[in-house]
């Protein structure tokens, strides 16, 4: 008996397996055009997945690219990372960042690791800034050559104070150089040339010493191996021995770590190579896990969209299967297999594009310069790994909307399967609270100032837009309302086209959806942006008052601008150099260190050339020790002068500061404007010795400009004087990486918008063929039908873009308010591009698909298509 049951129910389920296959196998073939739009989205959908994932990938595994200290099996060098840890939520909370400025270790080091057994050679480097031949170049001691290796090509090592080795092509042996070395011009001797870089200048030991500037400290020291020696051992050791002996304590670093100095091996010793590397890396991980989850999330939106529709085309198929008898499990397994199918091959083909894609990523950072040139990002192995985890989630999405998809038929009673569906009260009851949150949203970020204010109105634009897409139906029954007396004003296409619009609000609802989609997140992220970059360009050239600028190519000459200000003709001169700095605080409790971008100036008659827009305080007394903030800044931090601002410098090191102004054109100059001595003190890599800034010169207004220019140029034997200099702006120091992300942002959704609108308005219009058959039928000619449909199209547009712009300008107006304080600006070739490719899309995908169904000449002939 329990036999005879038990192959009864066996029999049963294979019997419902078997519906399921037929039903999915024969809907696949007999919805082929409207799976083709599915098909696409999933396409597209993997393969940028799969791009941002395997990009993802590639940025976590990535490292400095080791060349100076190739030779040494490990290097000793100060700890490039900052911390900063608060409490939140009960839980100590510990953040970090990179150091873009070198942090240098005891010379004692030295004499501790050459005596750790196994140690071969331990080799002290230090790296300073020397002008050659009007270019920037790097000095070093002739002795790190070897830890390249950089053997001689010709000539011999330096062995007097006065002679030098220089890399490949600067010189010849016996040349004389007039290398510019701390501000000071000195002749040297070329007694060698080297297998190494254009840009590299070796000198003695202790003449490199002595230009370094620091006798005391080192920047890096690289040990080599003895025969037989395991290095990660040794590394080990070499650890051991410097805690021992106490050499921990480099520079004063304040944040709390003991561990201040580091043994790095493998990669690692690229570390102590290129500064801006790791960090560069942390912000590129950053900035890429933002954009994956924006295409995360709009991918799954757009997916989900696609689906829905397909499947809504299909309601009164779908229906008629369940009034016959199907049961809810049979219809949810054949639409499952059926989506399953097609998701499938669509993922698999979007990974096989995701890597051409990532390549086509990479280039862009790489021509953008969107990374430093010591970061090497390498590919995960195995590379298929990425994009087909990604094509496996691009598949679960598909599977999960399709069943949300056949739901609501699936679960209706039979006699009920039939029935038309009405958006119910519950559906406007999420929308209007989405809508709620998203105002919510945009006003934090009103409150809130640099990536919190731009994370929150992200936030609102993605629940504004899922606001509209559950609203859609309402937001069609409204616009119809507006539209439809202007409609019908164009005789009876028009007519018809208000009728169609105003009965099928829910069909116009879904049709709108992806243009709000594309016209809201485009909008929100070229916007934010530009209204960021065209506030700044104006306040720079608001800031900039001197009409002449001095600089010269490897640093202007000790002095200079002391002998500038003595020119005749001349009424002020300020020396300016840029440099960045590290802000510890707590953002909604949690702890964050934010990288901001400064310069420092010299303060004498410092209002002549520049104009920072004074609020509060004085700017003349900026002087070491003291710091003027940017009043946006100065109020969330609720300091006024003589308040005291903590501030963590390039090197680590960390300095309280007084307050001794405020001012207000702080997207020019950055949140804070240090003395010139100030940030010099912090300053260690090439480029930022002094002396190397620009120098802004204020004419008289009686004088001859002519004839200063060339008095400055007798002045400073060397520099070029610029007229008219470019303004003064203080750029982040991730820009071009923000750029970067911002056009694969754009280019993303654009990317999936464009599949979204074309597919949605395809499956519609394929939808509506018997709708176009009957009307011809009725006797509507094909003008009629073509004005109605070109009308229908144009109100889906109409309503799309300025729905989108309503999303898009709530929180564009708080971020912008925020952090520029003016309103939002796009310009007006962006607008018009986004505009273009609404129109252009919404036209290939509403009008094409009937053309056929109009074609013919008779009503008779077109019953009979």
């Amino acid at each position: 008996m329990k036999a005879t049951i038990r192959d009864g129910v066996k029999a049963d389920a294979w019997e419902g397996r078997k519906v399921t296959a037929l039903l999915a196998a024969r809907a696949t073939r007999a919805h082929r055009k409207a799976w083709t739009a599915v098909f696409a989205a999933l396409t597209l959908t993997s393969l940028l997945l799969g791009a941002f994932g395997l990009t993802l990938a590639s940025a976590w595994s990535a490292h400095p690219r080791v060349e100076r200290y190739a030779g040494a099996d490990l290097v000793v060098a100060g700890d490039q990372t900052t911390r900063f840890s608060a409490t939140s939520l009960g839980e100590r909370e510990t953040v970090s960042a990179g150091l873009t400025e070198r942090v240098r270790i005891p010379r004692t080091a030295l004499t501790v690791v050459r005596g750790v057994p196994g140690v071969r050679t331990a080799v002290a480097d230090v790296e300073f800034p020397v002008g050659l031949a009007g270019r920037s170049a790097t000095g070093r001691p002739w002795e790190a050559a070897r830890l390249a290796p950089y053997a001689l090509r010709t000539g011999r090592a330096p062995q007097r104070a006065d002679e030098v080795v220089t890399g490949g092509g600067a010189g010849r042996v016996g040349a004389r150089l007039t290398l510019r070395v701390g501000g000071r011009d000195t002749a040297y001797t070329v007694v060698g040339v080297a297998h190494g870089p254009r840009t590299a200048v070796w000198f003695t030991g202790a003449e490199a010493h002595r230009l370094a500037g620091h006798p005391d400290e080192l920047d890096a020291i690289g040990v080599v191996a003895g025969p037989g020696t395991d290095p990660e051992a040794l590394a080990g050791r070499v650890r051991t021995a410097l805690d021992t002996a106490g050499v921990t304590d480099v520079g004063g670093r304040t944040d709390g770590d003991p561990a201040t100095v580091r043994v790095l091996t493998g990669h690692g010793r690229g570390e102590a190579e290129h500064l801006d590397a790791t960090p560069a890396r942390g912000e590129l991980l950053a900035a890429l896990g933002s954009v994956a989850g924006t295409v995360v999330l709009v991918a799954l939106l757009v997916v989900s969209s696609t689906i829905v529709q397909a499947l809504r085309q299909r309601s009164h198929e779908l229906g008629l299967l369940r009034a016959v008898g199907a049961t809810p499990g049979q219809l949810r397994g054949a639409v499952g297999r059926e989506v399953g199918r097609v998701a499938a091959w669509a993922a698999l083909m979007g990974a096989a594009g995701a890597a051409p894609a990532y390549l086509g990523l990479r280039a862009l950072l790489d021509a953008r310069g969107a990374l430093p040139t010591g970061l090497d990002l390498t590919l995960p192995a195995p590379l298929w790994t990425a994009p087909l985890a990604t094509a496996a989630v691009t598949v679960l999405v598909a599977r999960i909307a399709a069943l949300i998809g056949c739901s609501g038929t699936a679960t209706a009673r039979p006699a009920e399967a039939l029935r038309e569906r009405t958006p119910g009260r519950a559906r406007r009851i999420t929308g209007l609270a989405l809508l709620a949150v998203g105002a919510g949203s945009a006003g934090t970020a009103a409150l809130q100032q640099g990536a919190t204010a731009a994370a929150a109105a992200g936030a609102a634009a993605v629940t504004m837009v899922i606001a509209c897409a559950v609203l859609g139906p309402w937001i069609a029954e409204g616009a119809m309302r507006l539209l439809g007396a202007p409609l019908r004003r164009f005789g009876p296409g028009g007519r018809l086209a208000a009728a169609n619009c105003a009965a099928s609000a829910q069909r116009l609802g879904a049709a709108i959806t992806p243009i709000v989609l594309v016209t809201a997140f485009a909008g929100v992220q070229l916007g934010g942006g530009a209204t960021l970059t065209h506030a700044g360009d104006a306040q720079a050239r608001q800031v900039l008052r001197a009409d002449l600028a001095v600089h010269a190519d490897g640093g202007l000459p000790a002095g200079a601008v002391e002998r500038i200000r003595q020119v005749p003709g001349v009424r002020a001169a300020t020396e300016v150099v840029p440099g960045t700095v590290l802000l510890a605080a707590r953002r909604l409790g949690s702890p964050e260190l934010e990288r901001l971008p400064v310069f420092g100036v010299t303060p004498e008659r410092l209002t002549r050339t520049l104009d920072p827009g004074p609020r509060d305080g004085d700017l003349a007394r900026l002087r070491p020790g003291t710091v003027a903030v940017g009043a946006d800044r100065a109020d969330s931090l609720g300091v006024r002068p003589g308040s005291t601002v903590t501030l963590r410098f390039g090197d680590g090191q960390e300095a309280r500061l007084r307050v001794v102004a405020t001012y207000t054109r702080s997207l020019a100059l950055g949140d804070f404007l240090l003395s010139r001595d100030e940030l010099l003190r912090h300053t260690s890599a090439p480029g930022t010795d002094p002396g190397t800034g620009r120098v802004l010169v204020a004419t008289a207004p009686d004088a001859d400009r002519k004839a200063v220019t060339k008095a400055l140029a007798r002045a400073v034997p060397g520099a070029r004087v610029e007229r008219d200099p470019a303004p003064v702006k203080g750029e982040p120091a991730d820009r071009a990486l923000a750029e970067v992300v911002s056009v694969a942002v754009v280019g993303a959704i654009g990317a999936f918008t464009v599949i979204a609108v074309l597919s949605t308005l395809a499956l519609i219009a394929i939808g509506r063929r018997p709708e176009l058959r009957l009307l011809r039928l009725a006797g509507a000619d094909r003008g009629q039908l073509r004005r109605m449909l070109r009308l229908e199209a144009a109100a889906t547009v109409l309503t799309g873009l300025l729905v989108g712009a309503a999303v898009a300008a709530v929180p564009l107006l708080a971020f912008s308010v925020a952090m520029a304080g003016t309103v939002p600006y796009l310009p007006p070739t962006q607008a018009a591009m986004i505009v273009a490719v609404v129109v252009a899309t919404t036209a290939a995908g509403a009008l094409p698909p009937v053309w056929t169904t109009l074609r013919g000449r008779y009503p008779r002939e077109a019953a009979a298509r």
